[in-house]
């Protein structure tokens, strides 16, 4: 079902010129960009941070922008997926990539910036826009009006109440362990294998079967392994959320404890041996191509090289390709398909959109991505102008899509990567770098045929 059309197309107030403020909430990346966008447009906003009235435990400035865990907004190069949204967005006319762009530091292959002259950009540009409001202040109930909420993971807790009242939805607020992801081509299928339990419906699964001696050599290396440390405020409210066990905890409390959880190998048969493996770690479809493949039961709080390290010990995995490593934080995020239209709006109130790490996407540059779009489409709800859904051939379009179109039952937070895209046509290719490319030239081409790109660019 696709959103609905613009309901103030015609409107007399749009013809006028005459705007109510658009409230955008939330001064981080995706808010940032939101009401720059908005701006732009000609559209008077009111952007409302509550720091300094109010910190969160994870920031340490009062600076729009801020950049609370690394300095890098990831790959630089446009055949890597991180590098395609990036270049993406700067074809779009974003103010936060440009900025970062403008303050780059020298990081290899990656995108990174000095953090306080970034932020400290941001912030300037923002207070020196004449159709920008800058409020500090802590927003505690949902704006009436055209709104955007870009509270990110640490939503306070009023707000968090008031959106839940909203929703009707027991929408994610907690101490969260996601599982890694990794690409279905990198898999063996050699060894895994598609079947469900007792063969009972669809086999949506596919199986990677162990033997007593790899379980043991995987259990093993598991309980050994180093896990990431935790911030302060998140080690202190650890112990309310006990309900969602990183799989190397579990691996403690016994050897066979995961033979009986989430690696139990009931109901499964390996064709290569007609028997029932001693143990089977089993992939789910993250994806409607089957592209994206998700560790059942995986959650972990693992550095990400110890998951590479650890996971790639699983028969069928030797090789896999990781979109998405395992995260434990505290966090904050709705649970978008039920929720979002792919313009970012809510189903149930078009007035009401909502971007960055709020609605499910994972990353610097994704939240930026978020704002560019909820910006842009609430500008052009005021304006009265058709709202923007990008093409599934771009990274942005693909990202938006799957977070609005995702099974609800199993939504995790999802990073760029180029899984999410359509397969290519013609001959796959095996080359990653040439298929990567191939990726890139598609998406940009499907960007330009928007008309979006020379559209804002001389806005």
């Amino acid at each position: 079902m696709n959103p609905p059309t613009n309901p103030r197309a015609s409107s007399p107030l749009a013809r006028a010129g005459a705007f109510a403020p658009i409230h955008v909430v939330g001064g981080g990346l995706a808010g940032t960009e939101a009401a720059w966008q908005i701006a732009q447009l000609g559209v008077p906003v009111i952007l409302s941070e509550m720091r300094p009235v109010r910190q969160s435990p994870a920031h340490h400035t009062d600076q729009l922008g801020e950049l609370v865990c690394s300095n890098s907004f990831g790959a630089a190069a446009s055949d890597r997926a991180a590098g395609l949204l990036k270049e993406e967005l700067r074809q779009l006319g974003s103010l936060v990539i440009a900025t970062a762009d403008c303050h780059a530091v020298p990081a290899g292959g990656a995108l990174a910036v000095d953090r306080a002259r970034f932020s400290q950009a941001l912030t300037e540009a923002i207070q020196n826009h004449p159709r920008i409001t800058l409020r500090r202040e802590e927003v505690t109930e949902i704006p009436e009006g055209i709104a955007v909420l870009c509270t990110g993971p640490l939503t306070s807790d009023s707000l968090a109440k008031a959106l839940q009242a909203f929703t009707g939805l027991e929408y994610l607020s907690f101490f969260d362990a996601s599982s890694p992801i990794v690409t279905g081509d990198s898999l063996n299928r050699a060894v895994v294998f598609q079947a469900s339990r007792y063969d009972k419906g669809e086999a949506a699964y596919l199986n990677c079967p162990m033997t007593e001696a790899e379980y043991e050599r995987f259990w093993r290396a598991l309980v050994e392994a180093e896990q990431a440390p935790l911030k302060n405020f998140e080690r202190e409210e650890r112990k309310f959320f006990e309900g969602c066990l990183p799989i190397e905890e579990m691996a403690r409390r016994g050897k066979d404890t995961l033979c009986f959880g989430p690696l139990k190998p009931v109901g499964l048969v390996d064709p290569r041996t007609g028997s029932r493996p001693y143990a089977v770690v089993q992939l789910r479809q993250e994806d409607k191509a089957g592209q994206l493949w998700n560790l059942v039961g995986f959650q972990t709080n693992l550095k990400w090289g110890e998951q590479q390290r650890v996971f790639r010990l699983i028969p069928g995995l030797e090789q896999a390709e990781f979109v998405r490593f395992g995260v434990m934080h505290r966090n904050t995020f709705l649970n978008s398909p039920q929720l979002l239209w792919p313009t970012l709006q809510f189903r149930r109130r078009p007035t009401l959109f909502a971007a960055g790490q709020l609605v499910g996407t994972e990353g610097y540059a994704c939240a930026v991505a978020g704002g560019w779009l909820a910006g842009q489409n609430a500008a052009r709800l005021a304006l009265g102008l058709p709202l923007i859904t990008l093409p599934p051939e771009t990274m942005m379009g693909s990202l938006f899509q799957f977070i609005s179109g995702a099974d609800p039952k199993h939504f995790q937070p999802m990073p760029a990567n180029f899984g999410l895209l359509p397969d290519l046509e013609g001959r796959k290719l095996r080359n990653k770098q040439e298929r990567y490319g191939r990726y890139r030239d598609r998406a940009l081409a499907a960007l330009r045929a928007t008309g979006l790109v020379r559209q804002v660019q001389t806005a």
